[in-house]
């Protein structure tokens, strides 16, 4: 009996991480570059041999279930803002770095033009290119430079990642391919760093695809994790009713054994 409770507890919690995992993920549905996560159920012959009440580890581990991230591609919306970018590439992220000097990968290419002129994603983290951060008052340093008024200035990103103000190159967007993406760390939901088992390398002039005027939207189905929010809530009512019985049924065979 307190075995049952144990099992519907433990099968409870993993319940709550899935929803509260989903419940991330739908919240993030609309969130540009966002990347769903995942629970993976893992030591099933382990959680099997539990269930049937032979010997196993699952008590004595952790519990049996374990996050990942899914890296699919989202939906490319076009947006026509000249700051707007997409990344056809597959495993591949732009470098953005904040300003302390850490450095972090992402999809999330909605960006802006800083007071600096730096090209920054909307929380301050500034696009890195293949000279350093990429910043559109280069025009000052830029030999035989064309720019005659920056207020109406015209900002191109050709496919390749070269980065125009008019008619001066400020340079070249640098893509970063990673071999693995499981191998990454997620820092948040748009952003990632790499551990030391990941491996990655800078795309060259002719790998690099980028679309100029594109966003690449969160891979998140909201309609798919709604129906997935309301299975795991009839799950986990479902086993806060069976611990609820076992405890009833159990107060009820300590309430009889005072009397035997």
């Amino acid at each position: 009996m307190i075995k049952d409770i144990f099992t519907a507890a433990l099968g409870m919690i993993t319940q709550q991480m899935k929803l509260e995992v989903a419940a991330n993920n739908l919240s993030n549905a609309n969130t540009i570059g966002y990347k769903k996560d995942r629970v993976f159920e893992q030591d099933l012959i382990q959680a099997k041999l539990n269930l049937l009440n032979e010997e196993g580890i699952v008590e004595t581990k952790d519990l049996p279930v374990a996050t990942y991230t899914d890296f699919a591609f989202g939906a490319f919306e076009q947006t026509n803002n000249p700051l707007d970018l997409a990344i056809e590439n597959k495993n591949a992220f732009f470098l953005v770095e904040d300003e302390e000097g850490n450095q972090f990968l992402t999809r999330a290419g909605n960006f802006t033009l800083s007071r600096d002129g730096s090209i920054s994603a909307k929380d301050g983290k500034v696009l890195i290119g293949d000279t350093g951060r990429l910043n559109l008052l280069r025009e000052f340093t830029v030999e035989n430079a064309s720019i005659q008024n920056t207020i109406a200035s015209n900002i191109k990103v050709t496919e390749r990642g070269e980065v125009y103000l008019n008619e001066a190159l400020i340079g070249r967007i640098q893509l970063v391919e990673v071999d693995n993406p499981e191998t990454l760390e997620k820092v948040s939901g748009i952003y990632f760093k790499p551990r030391t088992e990941t491996r990655q390398r800078f795309l060259s002039f002719e790998e690099t695809v980028i679309r100029q005027g594109w966003i690449e939207n969160s891979n998140v189905d909201p309609i798919g994790e709604m129906v997935s929010l309301i299975d795991l809530q009839r799950m986990f009512d479902i086993g806060a009713k069976i611990i609820q019985v076992n405890d009833n049924t159990l107060d009820q065979s300590i309430r009889l054994g005072r009397f035997v």
